[in-house]
């Protein structure tokens, strides 16, 4: 197993309590999406949260300005958080742990 359940499940509810939440796109991100959109800014906003189990860990929806026609949807490893948020720092540890299991399978 990837994620630990019961943690998983802790941060999503604390996550689902702080909703709309503002996160950046990394590079990586906003270049697949560039395929699709012209004009991407940075920065987005969280606006639902749902858990993929551990094929594909925590998902978010993701609110654009100006919105685009499709939705987007992006896994939590590839937004990054301003560190002056409560959660940040629970997201990052969170994140860091998904990767360095992903990088051993």
């Amino acid at each position: 197993m990837i994620d630990n359940a019961v943690q998983v499940e802790r941060l999503i509810e604390r996550m689902q309590a702080q909703l709309p939440l503002a996160a950046r796109m990394t590079p990586e991100l906003m270049a697949t999406l560039a395929k699709q959109t012209a004009t991407l800014p940075a920065s987005c906003k969280i606006m639902s949260i749902r858990y993929t189990g551990d094929e594909g860990g925590i998902l978010c929806q993701l609110e654009l300005s100006p919105p685009i026609e499709n939705a987007i949807y992006a896994s939590i490893t590839h937004l990054r958080f301003d560190p002056r948020q409560p959660l940040t720092r629970d997201i990052t540890a969170y994140q860091k742990h998904r990767v360095k299991h992903l990088r051993r399978q």
